[in-house]
């Protein structure tokens, strides 16, 4: 990211641009954190959901054949 932030430095305008530009990349980076978090917590979510039904209905199943034993 530094070398970005150089090759941007000497390509841009002096003055306030050089900054704004640093600032939009910085907030992209911490946009995409963010998004990967977002997503990590839903592929969680969904196995948590998928893993209880699965208990639940695996417990029934067990509970089927202990009975016909």
């Amino acid at each position: 990211m530094g070398n970005l932030s150089l090759l941007l430095g000497s390509v841009a305008p002096k003055g306030g641009t050089n900054e704004t530009v640093r600032r939009v990349i910085e907030e992209t980076c911490g946009v995409t954190a963010i998004e990967y978090g977002l997503i990590a917590a839903l592929i969680a979510i969904a196995a948590i959901l998928a893993f209880t039904a699965v208990g639940t209905s695996l417990s029934d199943v067990f509970n089927l054949i202990a009975g016909d034993l």
